[in-house]
């Protein structure tokens, strides 16, 4: 595996390589101090992994790893963000799969290259791949939430152009109007246009309510009742946001909107007893994956029904998700898993948050 480094932590070369020997891992890195000489590797080169700071020289580190998207797409891209950065990872997330923490720590990195390549491996598991091929139309990308996302990373962005853009779909006004209203949201004021919406959700909690209302959107499906699954969906993602902070939190309540996704998707399993064919979460990372949506989105709601499948320390978006799907659906909580990421005396109190959240349906 070729790894290629880029910015001031080649200090750290050292403690790599050991931890590397230690581990029996046949990695080949390269510690470069600038952008230039990561641009210039050869594309017929096989690049496994570019790490990145934030900045390098003059040059972004998120502008540094979308041109290595550009010229090895193969790369998975990891940016490396300082303490006190955390406003900086949602953008970041549109070109790297992982962040990490300075000072780069090899346990962690070793972690993260794996559980990337772990993903890559189910997202390309043949079978899945033919039953999402034998799929006749596959739900288009959700245009306005990936709209909206790109229109918020303007900090300048108003009000009035986000309810503009929003506005531009009215059924898609009217759910989120309706979501907007329910107990989840409302603080006993009938709220009767987007401008209030925005107000009173905030952009970000907008966003989600867009996706929900284009991700459940649609034709029946068999076996499926939409508005139940949407219902699950928002509870799933407000519980799964409470679990966590900061930016991982926002990451947290997008999966968990998106949790059961696949489901509708035809050809999967979809945990009963006699279903056949790829589980329902793989299935809507596949899908999540073809939206272009961030990997650690795609990496959680591939995972949340097995959280120890992920390969990395510590509870974060995919423990979150799970444990929230799972005492919003009412299936079992993998308690062995909490015990590993030494969670598992939160368990009591995120069931009264479920209750909570069940109450206030």
């Amino acid at each position: 595996m070729f790894i290629v480094i880029v910015g001031e932590e080649g200090g750290r070369a050292g403690e790599l390589q050991l931890a590397l020997r230690d581990l029996g891992l046949d990695w080949s890195v390269r510690w470069l101090t600038d952008a230039g000489g990561a641009l210039t590797i050869p594309r017929e080169q096989q690049v496994d992994v570019v790490v990145s700071e934030l900045s390098v020289g003059a040059l972004p580190g998120t502008t540094l790893l979308e041109q290595v998207r550009a010229l090895h797409p193969e790369a998975a891209r990891i940016l490396l963000l300082d303490r006190g950065h955390g406003t900086d990872a949602l953008q970041a997330l549109d070109v790297a799969h992982r962040l990490l923490r300075k000072p780069l720590d090899a346990g962690e990195l070793v972690d993260a290259v794996e559980s990337v390549a772990e993903l890559r491996d189910l997202l390309v598991n043949p079978t899945l791949v033919q039953t999402i091929g034998r799929v006749g139309e596959l739900p288009p990308p959700p245009k306005l939430f990936i709209e909206l996302g790109r229109m918020m990373q303007d900090p300048d962005i108003s009000t009035v152009r986000i309810a503009a853009l929003v506005s531009q779909d009215p059924a898609v006004v009217a759910k989120v109007l309706r979501l907007c209203n329910s107990a989840y949201f409302s603080s006993g004021r009938m709220i009767t246009d987007i401008h209030q919406a925005i107000t009173r959700l905030g952009l970000q909690t907008l966003q989600r309510m867009v996706l929900a209302s284009e991700a459940y959107s649609g034709g029946a499906v068999p076996g499926i009742d939409r508005e139940a699954m949407q219902d699950r969906a928002i509870r799933t993602s407000k519980l799964a946001s409470r679990m966590l902070t900061g930016p991982s939190a926002d990451l947290a309540a997008t999966a968990g909107l998106l949790a059961e996704v696949g489901k509708l998707l035809p050809g999967v399993n979809r945990g009963g007893p006699d279903d056949i064919g790829p589980h329902f979460a793989e299935a809507g990372a596949y899908l999540l994956g073809l939206w272009g949506l961030p990997m650690p989105i795609v990496e959680a709601v591939a995972n949340h029904h097995q959280p120890a499948r992920v390969r990395m320390s510590g509870f974060w978006v995919p423990g979150a998700v799970h444990v929230a799907s799972a005492l919003v659906c009412g299936t079992p909580v993998d308690e062995d898993y909490l015990r590993s990421v030494c969670q598992i005396e939160q368990l009591p109190k995120w069931r009264e948050m479920a209750e909570e959240t069940a109450q206030a349906a």
